[in-house]
């Protein structure tokens, strides 16, 4: 075992075949008991699958990471209580959502209060904003404000985003593998472990999700908030790294921010879009609809998987943008990759249009 826990810390990769393992030992287990307890989602007017499909898959990816982050992190774990508890939260939030759909009024109080673990008690929160807007450190309250904040937009887009099979764990898994890589180069091993671990047990999810077929299983709001919470605890911890680098120069962006942007520029840009236009209509931004991307999407005749891949791919060329401009002033690489999302957004609109019109012929 000491070998193996040595090998994980020089090799943080390896945990994801880990958590992998893991997570293939429990899946069966998962998808049993949820069929035999009801945790169940029957087709509706808002769903397109068949069947009734198990919508826990987030139980699992939270066994599968967190045994593996405390097989080979132990001493690590025992240090961050509080995001422990943070997590313990925002998965009952979620599981319970799963069951009885809460109302958005009581979910957002569990979110506040998993985001008081780790912005408060375990103090992980963005203290400096990089030089945007000419401002550098953030007084106590300030930085409270917006790390509360940011939390909430992230976990919340993540959440929204969670439409079509493999779309939530495979944008996921790109985020988790971007962090594990960077952290691992930026020698902060722990981290790199957690976030190749979830990338494991991602990455196994996304299989049963996308080809799952008889076994199929959704993740559930339990997985897409503890998705959010995690990527939001890696954004957090990489803007604060590049605040005053401790490590090799070639690694360091001091448009840090601007790059977690550009990484999550799928989901944020597109909850951004949605809640404006439902504003614009008068109605509650957290209404139920059917005008999120990957809606749109489908509406041209992709299919889900093939929705999955197109985000996927559009979020690998974000994250270039991220990369080549992770030394440029943070508003221009915002305004860039708003622009971006912006002329992508239009064509695919003009695209929406012609399947209308050939369909009304």
């Amino acid at each position: 075992m000491n070998n193996l826990n040595f090998l994980i810390h020089h090799f943080p990769f390896l945990s994801s075949i880990v958590s992998f393992i893991v997570g293939l030992i429990f899946m069966p287990k998962v998808i049993e008991i949820a069929k035999k307890r009801n945790f169940v989602v029957k087709p509706n007017k808002r769903t397109s699958h068949q069947g009734a499909i198990p919508n826990i898959g987030g139980v699992n990816i939270f066994l599968s990471f967190f045994i593996t982050v405390f097989l080979f992190s132990f001493e690590a774990v025992a240090q961050v209580q509080f995001i422990i508890l943070g997590v313990f939260i925002i998965l009952v939030v979620g599981f319970v959502d799963d069951l009885i759909d809460i109302k958005p009024k009581w979910k957002l109080v569990g979110e506040v209060l998993s985001a008081f673990f780790l912005i408060v008690l375990a103090d992980v929160r963005l203290t400096n904003f990089h030089g945007f807007m000419g401002v550098f450190g953030l007084s106590l309250g300030v930085s409270y404000l917006i790390s509360f904040f940011v939390f909430l937009v992230i976990i919340n887009a993540l959440n929204l985003i969670d439409g079509v099979d493999g779309l939530a764990s495979g944008l996921g898994g790109i985020y988790c593998l971007f962090f594990g890589v960077y952290f691992y180069l930026t020698n902060h091993y722990e981290l790199s472990i957690s976030a190749f671990s979830m990338f494991g047990s991602l990455l196994l999810f996304f299989i049963y999700n996308v080809y799952g077929n008889k076994r199929k299983i959704f993740m559930g709001d339990s997985g897409s908030l503890l998705l959010g919470f995690l990527v939001t605890l890696y954004v957090f911890q990489f803007c604060e790294m590049n605040v005053n680098p401790t490590f090799e120069s070639i690694y360091s962006m001091s448009s840090a921010p601007a790059v977690a942007v550009c990484l999550l520029s799928v989901p944020l840009f597109d909850t951004l879009r949605v809640f404006v236009t439902r504003i614009k209509k008068g109605v509650t931004p957290f209404r139920p609809d059917k005008n999120h991307i990957h809606h749109l999407l489908l509406r041209i005749g992709l299919k889900h998987k093939h929705v999955t891949y197109v985000l996927l791919s559009v979020t690998l060329v974000f994250v270039a943008l991220g990369l080549i401009g992770r030394n440029w002033w943070i508003g221009a690489l915002i305004v860039v990759a708003l622009m971006l999302a912006t002329v992508l957004t239009y064509m695919l609109w003009r695209l929406v249009d012609q399947s209308s019109s050939q369909n009304k012929k």
